[in-house]
């Protein structure tokens, strides 16, 4: 249906002689235009085989360098996608996707829609990380790109239980699933996990003590949030819920959900039970993922969110493989770990 309304125009024509709508000046294009909508427009096949592409012209259209782009795609695409759970079960979480493919020099750009339309073809399946290959050969085929890149990114949620109230709550862990295809045939894939926990400064404990001891004070030793995010890479599967029990394991000190006051005071001896440096955190993550045979190569960065100091202290440590994951780590990594 058409929409014929016709609008009055507002305000005193003599005040705004110069400001008037396209549609009322004579002898211009817009005054011959049909602005109304046309919602019973179907289009045909004839028609739809008349529209250009842009995108797909010749290569003398290229703006800029004519050189190779090694990754052109999409960010921050939602949908809701379906996990499986390490106990066998499903869950559905909002997705952000990432997807890019490498675009040579003699073209001028890609139908991104594309992307798009691939990953609602497979949207009624639980996805794994393995799903991503055949995502990524699909969008890659139909795009006539050689390297194919994929990251898919939610927030998992599981079941925290309370240290000592018998309370328990969900903690969301922020996690990447990733993968790339080169066109050499290569398939790599990545799980980036972030875990947020309580870093107990040793030396602010140690000069706690010494001042209660010698000299009868009251003090508190420093503690602050700290985030650590790992990276690693796969073969055989690694559970996110298996990556949170391997950091619980390392460090001990998570930040709590559901928290009574016993819990307070629990996760006070938790922290002077498990005093540690940025440099201890570390090490204790790399000492426990080196252990998983599945496993290939990982990263782990660690950022303490200094409640002494007015910056953070950070560190960064890799399995150490030859051609491996590397210890470079870009300015906005250091700046999203934030928790």
């Amino acid at each position: 249906m058409k929409n014929n309304k016709k609008y009055e125009w507002l305000g005193e024509a003599n005040a705004l002689p110069n400001i008037l709508p396209y549609d009322m000046k004579e002898g211009t294009l817009s005054s011959t235009l049909d602005r109304m909508y046309d919602s019973s427009f179907k289009v045909t096949e004839e028609y739809k085989a008349s529209m250009g592409d842009l995108q797909n012209g010749a290569s003398s259209n290229i703006q800029g360098s004519h050189t190779k782009i090694q990754q052109v795609g999409i960010h921050n695409f939602r949908l809701p996608l379906q996990f499986k759970k390490k106990d066998g079960g499903v869950i559905e979480l909002e997705t952000s996707v990432t997807g890019t493919v490498s675009l040579e020099a003699e073209k001028k750009g890609i139908n991104m829609s594309r992307i798009v339309r691939s990953f609602y073809e497979y949207k009624d399946q639980t996805f794994s990380i393995d799903l991503l290959g055949d995502i990524l050969k699909s969008y890659r085929d139909k795009l006539g790109s050689y390297d194919a890149h994929i990251i898919l990114n939610f927030s998992f949620p599981i079941i925290q239980p309370s240290l000592r109230s018998g309370l328990e709550g969900y903690q969301y862990y922020n996690v990447s699933l990733e993968a790339n295809h080169k066109q050499d045939g290569t398939f790599k894939k990545y799980i980036h996990f972030d875990f947020v926990y309580s870093s107990a400064c040793p030396c602010s404990f140690e000069l706690a003590m010494q001042a209660m001891e010698e000299r009868n004070k009251a003090i508190v030793s420093h503690s602050q949030r700290s985030k650590t995010r790992i990276t690693i890479e796969f073969n055989d599967m690694v559970w996110i819920e298996d990556l949170r029990d391997m950091c619980i394991d390392a460090l001990q000190t998570e930040t709590q959900v559901m928290v009574k006051r016993e819990d307070e005071q629990a996760f006070a001896e938790l922290n002077g039970s498990n005093l540690k440096f940025v440099e201890d955190a570390a090490r204790l993550i790399h000492e426990r993922l080196n252990q998983n045979s599945n496993i290939t190569d990982f990263k782990v960065i660690c950022s303490h969110l200094e409640s002494l100091h007015s910056h953070d202290a950070i560190s960064v440590l890799v399995k150490g493989i030859k051609g491996g994951l590397t210890a470079d780590v870009p300015v906005e990594v250091y700046r999203s770990l934030v928790c």
